[in-house]
């Protein structure tokens, strides 16, 4: 009997490892990556005529404390990337993925346990099959009493272990490793923008602060003229529409100042969200708008280089790789699903004989699942599948069109503030000689006061435009750093490869 046993327990193990020998077929797809839907070269024009491609130096392999070299930035950044909620959730994301990764690999495995239980009963006489039996044997024996049994045992296997025959929970688990993968290359993506946003932030501060400062210079010299003409109205010189002129400009100024005044505000809020806490008061001295060093040169790459350096284009491609795993769990929902149970352990009537000879048992019970009709659903859920794999495909092609245009414009930017900047500061200094010259021709009675008041306007004018050209000359060096995947090193090095499986 025992040499049966023995037996029959070698040929479950037969069954057992046999099973797992052909487990791990796979029904995923082949992946084969979308083409890019842009060309592999920049757009030509006259605002590209500078571009040179550089294939040696990549824009993203340049950390951003070296692409921003305002030491005062540098210290937001850092502040940012410590405290910013957003970047915070989305490192709790990536570790979210990651768990829930290894929860769906662990389905590969069985779970094995160690139970023991433990258990006294009494049973009515009138329930008791003994005691009817003695009852029908010996009618003079009287009415039995109840009976007390006891039993315990302690039990090793596992329970409804699926065999991953056709890869169903392999696709479920591949699936699973690259939505953690492209959570991780979405952190990334993550930094990158709020890095760039707190550049953007911080610019936008100057250049309300360098407006404030303007439009109080303004004011003042709209002020002396103002009474400067009220003195020639009282003196019989000039006429009264003449000073009505020059209040409205003085009026117009004084409304900007409050204006400046709220948005210098604005921005310092703003960028205190950014930063995830209040801004530090001490900051390093920065250098302001006008130096020729604020940002790093940077190298323009080729369109094919995006898909490497990218985070969101990887991220797009992995969630796309993905969902083809995701066929492939569907494709294997067709075929048979064969689960195992297999127990053994010992149990006995007493707690002293759980361990003695003869107490050991076990079973081992396989069960099959047949889907034979299941209304369509399996169907439904495989084209459901393929569909979303397109729809993920749809946005892969979209992430690499929106970046390239994102690098062109940026280079177009690039490629003619210079110029612009050149232009305005000559008419800055047109538009100065011009109000210093109908000034003087009106207090000589030349000219009247519509043109010195127009002068004054363009003058104004020519200098906010000309802070604003630099801002956002500023702001596409900051898009372009940002587009080239630029902002998630700190310090200019290799990028790190793709996170490890965990």
């Amino acid at each position: 009997m025992a040499r049966k046993d023995t037996d029959m327990k070698k040929s479950v193990l037969a069954v057992i490892v046999g099973m797992l020998a052909v487990s791990g077929c796979s029904l995923i797809p082949d992946y084969q990556r979308p083409d890019a839907p842009v060309e592999n070269a920049w757009p030509h024009g006259q605002a590209y005529d500078a571009l040179t491609v550089n294939r040696d130096q990549q824009a993203a392999d340049i950390g951003w404390r070296d692409f921003y070299r305002d030491p005062a930035l540098q210290r937001l950044i850092q502040l940012s990337l410590d405290n910013n909620r957003d970047l915070r959730q989305a490192a709790l994301n990536v570790r979210l993925y990651q768990a829930q990764y290894r929860v769906q690999r662990a389905e590969l495995f069985p779970d094995i346990a160690v139970s023991g239980t433990g258990s006294r009963t009494r049973t009515p006489a009138d329930l008791s099959t003994a005691a009817a039996i003695q009852q029908i044997l010996n009618p003079q024996a009287g009415s039995p009493g109840g009976s007390i049994g006891s039993q315990y045992s302690v039990t090793l296997g596992f329970t409804s272990y699926e065999l991953d025959l056709f890869g169903r929970l392999r696709s479920l688990s591949e699936q699973a490793l690259l939505n953690y993968f492209a959570t991780s290359e979405g952190r990334r993506s993550t930094q990158i923008s709020l890095v760039s946003e707190v550049a953007n932030a911080y610019y936008a501060w100057l250049t309300d602060q360098r407006m404030l400062q303007l439009t109080r210079e303004t004011l003042a010299a709209y002020q002396r003229s103002y009474d400067l003409t009220r003195q020639t109205v009282e003196n019989g010189v000039a006429s009264g529409l003449d000073l009505r002129q020059s209040r409205t400009a003085l009026e117009g100024a004084r409304a900007n100042l409050a204006q400046y005044t709220r948005q210098v505000a604005q921005d310092r809020n703003a960028l205190a969200l950014l930063l995830g806490t209040s801004i530090p008061t001490d900051l390093p001295q920065g250098k302001g708008l006008d130096g020729n060093d604020l940002l790093a040169d940077l190298p323009a790459n080729l369109p094919s280089d995006l898909l490497q350096k990218r985070p969101d284009i990887l991220q797009a491609e992995l969630q796309l790789r993905a969902a083809n795993a995701n066929i492939g769990a569907a494709r294997a929902a067709f075929f048979p699903r064969i689960s195992l149970t297999a127990q053994g352990g010992t149990a006995s009537r007493d707690l002293d004989g759980l361990f003695k000879g003869g107490s050991g048992y076990w079973t081992f019970s396989p069960s099959i699942n047949i889907p034979i009709f299941t209304a369509g659903s399996l169907k439904a859920s495989l084209d459901a599948a393929k569909i979303q794999k397109d729809i993920n495909v749809a946005t892969y092609e979209k992430s690499i069109q929106t970046a390239f245009r994102e690098v062109a414009d940026a280079l177009a930017a690039k490629g003619t503030y210079d110029d612009q900047l050149k232009a305005q500061q000559d008419l800055v200094q047109a538009s100065q000689e011009y109000y210093d010259l109908a000034n003087l021709r009106y207090r000589q009675g030349i000219d009247n006061y519509l043109t010195v008041l127009d002068a004054q306007r363009s003058l104004y004018s020519a200098q906010q435009q000309l802070i604003t050209d630099r801002l956002n000359q500023l702001n596409s060096g900051v898009t372009l750093y940002k587009a080239l995947g630029g902002g998630w090193l700190e310090h200019s090095q290799t990028r790190p490869p793709l996170a490890a499986k965990p």
